[in-house]
Order: C-alpha cells, then sequence, then structure tokens
C-alpha cells in the first residue's frame, strides 16, 4: 500500500504532459463510451436477476468489500479527483496555462476561476467548430456538450486569450540534473605559471549528448563536459614499454584551429597494456537500479542485456554478485563464478521495476557482500546501474559521497552505469564515480554497452594507476596566456598536487587520456589580456632554457600503493608544428571535438567558427576508424546543426 500512495504523490506533484487536442477529444468520448456501457450493462444485470434496488438503501452497503479496503478505494478515488482538476486545467492549450503565467503564479483566485470556466469553454469549441477541426470528437461527445453551459464572454476584446501552441521540444524537456560550471578562465602566465587538475576518463557527457541530439534536442550546456567528449575515441598514442612505468606522456604544439593568434598544445597518456591472462581476478558486485523510474525500454531492459555483455569479459574464476534496490535493497544472486553464466543471466532475467528508490540502501549491501569476500591483490567493483533517482533513505549528496570515500579506503571501487533521459541525476552519479575511485559512464544504445563494457572492459574495471594528477608549469618567457578546455569539475589546487591524501583520477589498463590547453606564445597578437599601465614586470626566463614551453608533471599511485610516485616531460621547440596539417591525424581530430564541445556550451573563445568548419577539420582527420566512432561524430555535428534553431533541453 505505501508503495501505492507513493506513486500518488508523486503523480499529484509530477508534471503531466499536454496532450494534442485531438488526442484529447478522443479520450473525453472514449470514456464517455465507456461510461454509457457500463452503465446499460449494469441496467442488463439488473433486468436479468429480476432486482430493483431499493430508494432507500444505500449503494456502499451493498458492495461486498471489507471497510479498509472501501476506505482506501475512496482516498484513492478523491485523489484521482483531485488530480483530473489539476489535468483539466492543463488541457486546453493555450488558455487556462497562458493566463495563469499573465496572472503570476500567486494568483491562487484567478487559477481557481479559470479551473472553473475551462470546462464550459471546452464545451462551446466541442459543439460549435466544425467537424473538420475536432476529427476526434464523435457527435455524441458534440451532443452531451451542447448540454453543458457555455463559457461567458470576456468581459472586453483587451482581456481575450489568443490561443497559443506549445514550444516545439516541450515533451522532450526532461528533469536531467547536471551540477553548474563555467568555462576555465584566461591566466597570464607570469602571474599563475601552474594549472593543476584530476584525470578524467569519464565518457558520459557524450554518450547523453549523443542521445539528446539523436532527439532533435540540443543537451544542457551543463550535460557537455568538452574533456569528455574528446576523451571519448581511442586515440594511437605509443604505449610505455614495461609495466614499471603505467603510463607514456606525449605533447605537442600546434595552430589553432579556430584561432590562428593561437597555439594549441596537446598533451596525450597511454596507459599500459595488460595481456588479458595477467588481469587480476575480479570481484564485482551489480547493484541495479529495479525501482519505477526504470520500467522504460532504455533502462532496466537495456540494463540486463549491458550486463549480459560485460560478463563476456570476465575470466572462469572472477566472481559476480546481484543487489537490487526499489523500495528496500536485497541480494538477488550471492557471489557466483563467470563460468555459471546461465545461472547469472537467470539471476538478471528475474529482474522487474516497481517501487520507489532505496538506493542508499542498496548502496550500503552492495559494499557489505563486496568486503565479505574481498580478493586480495585482484579487483574488488561494485558497478553500480541507474538513473540516479535516489528518493528514499539517504538522499543528501554530501552524506552519499561521504559513505562511498570511507570505502574506496577499504580497497573497493565504485563504477556508475547512467540510463535513460528526462530524469537522469549526473550530478550525484559524477560526485559517487569521483569519490569512489571509478568512473561514470552514459548507457543509451546496446552498440553503447559493447563500447563500454566490452571493448574497453580492461580500462574500465581494471586499473594501473589511481590518484592520477597533472600539474602543468608555463615557461612565462615563452607563454604569455593559457586556458585549460574542460576539467573544469576536476581542478585541483596548486598544493594539492604534492598531497597524496587529496583524491583524484584512475587510469585503465590500455587507457587513452587527452588535455588541451590553448596559449598564447609570449610577443604574438593572440594574448586577450591588455598589458598594465602600472606594476607591469617583465618575465624572466626560466632557469632550463628559453626554447621550453611548459612542464607537464604527473603524480600517481599504483592501485596497492598508498605513496605517489612523480614522472615529467619538458615541452620544448621540438615538440612545436608550425602548420596543423603536419600534427598527427589523432591531435588534429582531437582539437575538432574540443571545438564541438565548446560551441555546444556557447563558444566564448572559438570566435566565428562553426559547425562547418568541426566538420571539415574531423573529416580531414578521420584516419583509421575501425568501430566507426569518429564516422558517427561528424553524423551528430550535422545533428547539432539542423538542432540549433530548437530551445535547449531542460534550459
Amino acid at each position: 500500500m505505501n508503495d501505492e500512495l507513493d506513486r500518488l504523490r508523486r503523480a499529484l506533484h509530477a508534471n503531466p504532459p499536454l496532450p494534442s487536442p485531438g488526442d484529447r477529444d478522443r479520450a473525453i468520448d472514449a470514456a464517455m463510451a465507456a461510461f454509457d456501457d457500463h452503465r446499460q450493462g449494469i441496467r442488463r444485470e439488473v433486468r436479468r436477476k429480476g432486482q430493483v434496488p431499493d430508494r432507500g438503501t444505500s449503494w456502499l452497503r451493498r458492495i461486498k468489500m471489507p471497510r479498509p479496503y472501501l476506505a482506501f478505494a475512496g482516498l484513492a478515488a478523491c485523489l484521482v479527483v483531485a488530480a483530473g482538476v489539476g489535468y483539466r486545467t492543463l488541457w486546453v492549450p493555450g488558455t487556462v496555462e497562458q493566463r495563469v503565467a499573465e496572472a503570476g503564479p500567486d494568483s491562487r483566485t484567478e487559477r481557481e476561476r479559470m479551473v472553473r470556466e475551462e470546462p464550459r469553454a471546452l464545451a462551446s469549441r466541442l459543439s460549435q467548430a466544425p467537424p473538420e477541426a475536432l476529427p476526434g470528437a464523435s457527435p455524441r461527445a458534440r451532443r452531451l456538450a451542447r448540454e453543458l453551459p457555455a463559457a461567458p464572454p470576456p468581459e472586453s476584446s483587451m482581456q481575450q486569450v489568443a490561443p497559443t501552441t506549445l514550444p516545439p521540444d516541450y515533451r522532450d524537456r526532461g528533469r536531467d540534473r547536471f551540477s553548474s560550471f563555467e568555462a576555465n578562465p584566461v591566466k597570464i602566465a607570469a602571474e599563475e605559471p601552474v594549472s593543476t587538475f584530476s584525470i578524467d576518463v569519464d565518457t558520459a557527457s557524450y554518450a547523453f549528448m549523443r542521445a539528446s541530439l539523436d532527439r532533435g534536442v540540443l543537451p544542457p550546456r551543463n550535460a557537455v563536459r568538452t574533456e569528455e567528449l574528446v576523451n571519448y575515441f581511442p586515440y594511437d598514442y605509443p604505449p610505455p614499454a614495461s609495466p614499471d612505468t603505467p603510463f607514456a606522456v606525449h605533447a605537442a604544439l600546434m595552430p589553432t584551429p579556430w584561432n590562428a593568434a593561437t597555439r594549441l598544445l596537446h598533451i596525450g597518456i597511454k596507459g599500459y597494456v595488460a595481456a588479458r591472462d595477467s588481469r587480476p581476478q575480479a570481484n564485482l558486485v551489480f547493484l541495479i537500479d529495479s525501482s519505477g523510474s526504470m520500467r522504460a525500454p532504455d533502462r532496466l531492459p537495456l540494463l540486463k542485456t549491458s550486463l549480459k555483455l560485460l560478463l563476456s569479459t570476465l575470466a572462469p574464476d572472477d566472481r559476480v554478485a546481484i543487489v537490487t534496490y526499489a523500495g528496500s535493497a536485497g541480494t538477488v544472486l550471492a557471489p557466483t563464478r563467470a563460468v555459471e553464466r546461465a545461472k547469472i543471466v537467470a539471476a538478471l532475467e528475474r529482474l522487474d521495476a516497481g517501487g520507489s528508490t532505496a538506493g542508499a540502501e542498496g548502496i550500503r549491501q552492495a559494499y557489505l557482500l563486496a568486503g565479505q569476500h574481498f580478493v586480495e591483490d585482484g579487483v574488488n567493483r561494485v558497478i553500480l546501474a541507474t538513473d540516479g533517482d535516489f528518493n528514499v533513505g539517504i538522499t543528501d549528496p554530501e552524506a552519499l559521497e561521504g559513505f562511498v570515500a570511507r570505502k574506496r579506503e577499504s580497497g573497493v571501487f565504485l563504477s556508475v552505469l547512467g540510463f535513460g533521459l528526462g530524469n537522469y541525476n549526473d550530478a550525484l552519479m559524477q560526485r559517487l564515480a569521483q569519490n569512489g575511485n571509478g568512473n561514470a559512464a552514459y548507457i543509451d544504445s546496446l552498440s553503447e554497452a559493447r563500447k563500454v563494457l566490452v571493448e574497453e572492459a580492461g580500462a574500465t574495471l581494471f586499473p594501473i594507476a589511481k590518484d592520477v594528477k597533472i600539474q602543468v608549469e608555463f615557461n612565462p618567457a615563452t607563454i604569455a596566456e593559457y586556458r585549460l578546455i574542460g576539467y573544469e569539475t576536476r581542478m585541483l589546487k596548486r598544493e594539492d598536487f604534492r598531497n597524496d591524501k587529496v583524491d583524484a583520477g584512475e587510469i585503465g589498463a590500455g587507457h587513452t587520456v587527452t588535455a588541451l590547453y590553448e596559449v598564447a606564445l609570449a610577443g604574438s597578437d593572440g594574448a586577450l589580456t591588455a598589458p598594465l599601465r602600472y606594476g607591469t614586470r617583465e618575465a624572466q626566463p626560466a632557469t632550463g632554457s628559453e626554447h621550453e614551453f611548459a612542464t607537464i608533471s604527473i603524480r600517481y599511485k599504483k592501485p596497492d600503493a598508498r605513496k605517489s610516485t612523480k614522472i615529467a616531460r619538458h615541452v620544448t621547440r621540438a615538440d612545436m608544428h608550425e602548420e596543423a596539417g603536419d600534427a598527427s591525424p589523432d591531435i588534429r581530430f582531437a582539437a575538432a571535438v574540443a571545438a564541438f564541445g565548446q560551441i555546444l556550451r556557447g563558444g566564448r573563445y572559438t570566435g566565428d567558427y562553426g559547425y562547418d568548419d568541426v566538420i571539415a577539420a574531423a573529416q580531414a582527420a578521420r584516419g583509421e576508424d575501425g568501430f566507426g566512432y569518429r564516422a558517427a561524430f561528424i553524423g551528430l555535428v550535422r545533428l547539432a546543426k539542423s538542432a540549433a534553431a530548437m530551445r535547449p533541453q531542460g534550459r
């Protein structure tokens, strides 16, 4: 009963979609017909049995129903009637909705008057409109409408409200939640020569952006994290020679595609590619959201199929457990060896969606199960699959991420797989993944599930380094200004770089990570900051050489280590490409994707560089594209170009 009441409460507080006039009228007609048929059926039954109800006997007394159920039915009926009145105010486009907006949200008297008038206005429209105007209304509906009093005429022509149409993307705008952030500002190298941030290998932003564009709607501005768009693609950076150094660092300078007066500093990191048979044993707990919000085909059904794909990548001795959560949480499958695939698949197939979302309790049970079967020197990970709608138990993001952060110290990490549009809580999912020493991906299709859980399974599940931080020190003698593109939600303080207590990102086996800076060379016309009249001081050459542009330092810990190790690489004139065409296709393609991400966020620094320029640059740098990801990206840019006139989703 609690679940039913919860659903009724959510229905009363939800923002219902507005049906078209034809659908509305057909629904009214169908309801009238159903009521008439029901009434005639009662009459036939009474005539058949020869029973005529007594006028003085209440019809409630003749219902064979226990009193508690009868009371609940009466309460439900009242709630449905109240909800129906609320829906009725929304069912006539361009009338109540517009007039209430004009009267103001606090004008309760005006709203109540409109609710009384709108049914009569609807009756007038049904009875007076020509047949071709209302194809869904039958003659009987029109006849019944004539028996209702018509709405009174307006007092003056100034009070008439012209019908309006809904915005074209009304149905597509959901309640997806994203953290708000602003683009990184331009920094003066002489004043702030050091830039520090955490590695990010998440790709959720790219997949969500694609899902929005596939529906003809631009993604919300804060859903676009440019570094995640860039890092969605595999790049052919040379890997390190041995696992002693878990990754190799590469750098290059090339002309900026959107600004001829600046240069683009490209930083590429490639993780060590471990052999499949050398991977450690895995102890995985699938934490699956089976609440009512997961019923849609792009949620729980897609989730089940996605996890089946993941099973194909596991070694026979890897173990899998399943915990689900809805109104409450429970263990569906105890830890089971991956070789028993049929047993694991059967447990997945039994899952069904329903109830509220006790996500916090599910997380507790999943971590408890992972801890009980902890594998020393192995991979111990909880994989949370959800739309992020936690509404029961611990719902405070600070409390949830604090719990996850404490658990990562035990060696159990957390990864997040997001599903569904319209109610996706990306803000919470990102915070949980970052604090759980894991990554976040968004699954919008079976092909995306294959990419994340099959093709990139090693990088997703098997880390080779944790708490990876990057610090770039720019040489003021050669660099006047710089701006980090993306990573706004991953910025660290300068002193955090050497502090091993500060959490940062993880890199998996064979993973590539890319970071881009737009820089203005000293003495060039690319600087945006005008020189000061007072207090200006000339930049002093670095102690090494005037031929260096920057030094890239990286700190990381091995998965089982507590102290970090540092590696460094200098960026010199030998890394400079005078022409963009001299750079590799990987570098040029990453620049095109970075331009696209900035344009989607408003294009503050990209000037007149537009979608057509991105398409041309990406096509020229497409290179080897075995999986078709780069060709698909070019198609998405074309979709964004056609969706540009629509109101962005959620804004």
